[in-house]
């Protein structure tokens, strides 16, 4: 199973900036890039086509997208659709993210729709889930991960795991904050999710990549991908320059 590095770009570069660091990212790792590691850059939507065409030769790197509608078009202003996404380089898309659920006012079965519209459309999903910091202080850990993955998967047939779907564990507090879950907390919240996998899927649960996300630096990269049930990172900050997403890449 390769480990899946993945950069959210979020709301920063021009379509120019994107693709510059696209290419420069392309560059730092052309040779060292190893056998089982799989990059995905999300960048904004107006630099989807130029950062597919940066990395168009280079080995190992997919693009994807940080949003989706569940439609194949119609009117939906200010909307994309899958085939649209796939039409500018996308072969992922990212889903449930904490800032789409919390700042924008998106449910948990809205984040579900996308999953599984998009994946029938072609698209491999990484699904978000997390919990806040009041809800883990309220001893409430479990029951969001479970909620947030039912509805998350719930038009998700198990035919389409593990190749299409990943999902990405966010404690909301760490994103962006510069604190991390400590070893014990990340194992703690794989395990369960890795159970929540298995029970919903059976034995092909076990092979659904499960990403750690949260303040990702060069400098805890290899530590938090060493952990048991963490199969790769999605990186948000760090993920913004070249050379600081390349340490991250090859840690």
């Amino acid at each position: 199973m390769k480990k899946l590095m993945a950069a959210n770009w979020k709301m920063y570069k021009t379509a120019g900036e994107a693709r510059t660091t696209a290419a420069s990212l392309a560059v730092l790792t052309a040779d060292t890039l190893p056998d089982d590691r799989e990059v995905v850059i999300f960048p904004q939507f107006t630099a989807l086509s130029p950062v597919a065409d940066a990395l168009r030769h280079a080995d190992g790197y997919s693009v994807g997208a940080q949003d989706v509608y569940p439609a194949a078009e119609g009117a939906y202003t200010g909307e994309i659709s899958p085939g649209m996404l796939m039409d500018c380089g996308c072969t992922w898309v990212l889903t449930g993210h904490s800032e789409r659920r919390h700042i924008i006012g998106e449910s948990d079965e809205l984040a579900g729709a996308k999953t599984a519209f998009s994946i029938k459309a072609g698209l491999n999903v990484v699904l978000c889930i997390g919990e806040t910091i009041d809800e883990r202080e309220a001893g409430r850990l479990g029951e969001v991960l479970e909620r947030q993955l039912a509805a998350g998967l719930a038009g998700v047939k198990g035919d389409a795991v593990p190749a299409a779907i990943a999902v990405a564990y966010e404690p909301v507090w760490a994103i962006g904050t510069g604190k991390v879950a400590g070893p014990p907390e990340i194992v703690a919240a794989h395990v369960l999710v890795r159970q929540l996998l298995v029970a919903r899927y059976g034995q092909v649960g076990s092979a659904v990549r499960i990403l750690y996300g949260g303040s990702v630096k060069p400098e805890n990269a290899r530590e938090i991908i060493a952990l048991d049930n963490v199969d790769g990172v999605l990186v948000g900050g760090a993920s913004l320059q070249a050379d600081s997403f390349s340490r991250i890449i090859l840690a």
